[in-house]
C-alpha cells in the first residue's frame, strides 16, 4: 500500500532562517573558497546521519563527513537550522539530503550559501519521489543503492586520484546490503498480506517491500502531519487493536505523543506486539545493522502471533 502524503508535518515546524544565519552565509561567501578538486579530503555534509554513514563507508579515509540530524532521541520534525549548520554547508564539497519536503530547511540554507563548485545529491530526485509522497525514503530498499552510486560519482569527480578506492568501497557497500534485501524477500514469502498497522508511515516503504497489508493510513497521515485524526479514524485504529485485526503495531519511537502512547497502551492490553522504528540512525550502529535489527524485531513480532 502506498501512502500519499499531502502535507509533511515537518513543514509546520520549519522556522524562517534567522537573520544571523543568512548574514553569516553572506560573509562566508565573500571570504571563503571551495576546496579544490585536488584536496586530499572531501568535505561532505549530510542532512541525516544515515546518509552521512553511507558516505563515510563509501569515502573512507578520503572524506570528512558532518551529519546534521544525528541524535536518535530528538524528534527530527522539530529541527531548526543554526549558524554552525550554515558554516558546515558553506565548506562542503558535497551535500547529501533527503528531499521530498522532509528537510526543507536544506533548500533554504543552500540557496543562502551559493557555491558553484559544491555538488548536491537529493535522494528523492534519484528515486523519482516528490513533495506529497511519503518522504521516509531510506526505508525503501531501492534508495540507498541509488544514493551510494551517485555519491561515488561525486567523490570521484571531486577526488579522481582515489577513484579505485571509491569503486572498491561501492562494491563492498552493495554487497553489505544484500542481507537486507534477502531478509525482506524471506519475510515477504512468509508474511505477504499479513495485516499490520502503524502510528505513522515511517516504515511504509519497507512494509510495502515485505508485502504487508497496512491498515489505518488516514490515521497515520494525520499523525505525521501533526493534525488530529478524525474520531472515525481513531475508533477504527482502536478497534483493530482491541479485536486483534492486526498482527503488529509499528510506531515511531522518536515521536511518541499522547495519541501514540494511548495506542501503545491499548496494544499492550490487547496483546498485540509493538515494534519500534526510528527516523534517525541509532548511535553505535551503521545503516545495515540498523535496518536488519528493525527487520529482525518485526519478524519476531509477526512470528509471535498464531
Amino acid at each position: 500500500m502506498n501512502v500519499v502524503v499531502k502535507a509533511r508535518r515537518i513543514a509546520t515546524h520549519v522556522r524562517r532562517l534567522p537573520t544571523v544565519v543568512v548574514a553569516g552565509l553572506a560573509a562566508l561567501a565573500l571570504s571563503g573558497t571551495a576546496l579544490s578538486a585536488n584536496a586530499k579530503t572531501v568535505n561532505v555534509v549530510a542532512a541525516e546521519n544515515f546518509y552521512g554513514d553511507v558516505v563515510s563507508q563509501l569515502g573512507g579515509k578520503h572524506v570528512q563527513v558532518t551529519s546534521i540530524l544525528s541524535n536518535p532521541d530528538q524528534d527530527p520534525h522539530l529541527f531548526e537550522a543554526s549558524t554552525a549548520t550554515a558554516r558546515a554547508l558553506h565548506r562542503a564539497d558535497l551535500v547529501v539530503y533527503n528531499g521530498a519536503d522532509y528537510d526543507p530547511w536544506m533548500d533554504k540554507l543552500l540557496a543562502a550559501s551559493k557555491n558553484a563548485q559544491r555538488a548536491t545529491i537529493v535522494a528523492a530526485e534519484l528515486v523519482g519521489k516528490k513533495s506529497g509522497d511519503n518522504p521516509h525514503l531510506w526505508y525503501d530498499p531501492a534508495t540507498m543503492p541509488a544514493v551510494a552510486s551517485q555519491v561515488v560519482k561525486a567523490l570521484e569527480q571531486a577526488d579522481p586520484a582515489n577513484k579505485s578506492d571509491y569503486d572498491a568501497n561501492l562494491a563492498t557497500f552493495l554487497g553489505s546490503i544484500k542481507p537486507i534485501t534477502d531478509k525482506v524477500a524471506a519475510m515477504k514469502e512468509q508474511y505477504h498480506g499479513t495485516p499490520v498497522t502503524a502510528t505513522e508511515p515511517v516504515f511504509g516503504y519497507m512494509a510495502d517491500a515485505i508485502g504487508l497489508s497496512m491498515r489505518n493510513p488516514k490515521f497515520q497521515l494525520a499523525v505525521m502531519n501533526d493534525t488530529e485524526p478524525s474520531a472515525k479514524d481513531i475508533a477504527a485504529f482502536e478497534n483493530d487493536l482491541r479485536t486483534r485485526q492486526v498482527r503488529v503495531l509499528i510506531y515511531n519511537s522518536q515521536a511518541t505523543e499522547a495519541l501514540t502512547k494511548r495506542m501503545l497502551k491499548l496494544a499492550q492490553q490487547s496483546k498485540v506486539p509493538s515494534v519500534s522504528v526510528t527516523e534517525t540512525e541509532p548511535a553505535h550502529q551503521n545503516f545495515q545493522q540498523w535496518m536488519l535489527s528493525q527487520l529482525d524485531a518485526l519478524s519476531a513480532a509477526l512470528g509471535s502471533q498464531p
